[in-house]
């Protein structure tokens, strides 16, 4: 059995597609899905599957909307996917304590693709990389550096360009999860 991590796309933020995590736990447990855990209000949810990932995440998106009534996206990692994307921070140390020291909050984060953007789409979002805002895409992952605040990020507001379902966390939601991952598979 695989340990999956469910990343839900826009719910519970400024209001918009609330859905309380017990009624999400109930529905992925109503599907059969095992050991079924869920991580703060945006959307993160643990379970067991021995399901391919393309069909679950259908069935998913399916039961999130007859239960809910919201159609929302679903981008699925495995444990092991989720340990290696946290393993592979592509901005350097220093990178990272000069956002830091900067930034008015987070200043890493990570978005999860639905699939690989095409080419088009990487070029799209290309004029929005700058000093402060900075951007690594990693297969399925665009890693997100700011030295600013995300709010008024010109680069997150236009993830959209890369034309793939992306949904993002910040690096210690990331990091979290991958604990309550590894606790799982223990």
């Amino acid at each position: 059995m695989a340990i999956y991590i469910a990343l839900l796309r826009g719910i519970n933020v400024g209001g918009k597609n609330m859905i309380k995590m017990a009624e999400l736990k109930r529905t992925f447990e109503t599907m059969g899905l095992g050991r079924v855990r869920t991580y703060i209000q945006s959307g993160n949810v643990l379970f067991e599957s021995e399901e391919e990932e393309e069909p679950l995440r259908e069935r998913i998106e399916q039961e999130i909307a007859a239960a809910q009534g919201l159609s929302v996206s679903v981008v699925l990692r495995t444990a092991e996917e989720l340990r290696r994307i946290a393993a592979s921070c592509p901005f350097s140390a220093a990178a990272l304590e000069k956002a830091e020291e900067s930034a008015e909050g987070e200043s890493l984060y990570v978005g999860f693709l639905l699939r690989e953007p095409s080419r088009e789409g990487m070029e799209r979002l290309a004029p929005y990389k700058n000093e402060d805002e900075q951007y690594y895409i990693a297969g399925r992952e665009i890693f997100l550096l700011f030295s600013r605040s995300v709010r008024n990020s010109k680069l997150s507001a236009n993830l959209q360009k890369l034309d793939v379902p992306v949904t993002v966390r910040n690096w210690n939601t990331l990091n979290k999860l991958v604990a309550l991952a590894n606790e799982m598979e223990a």
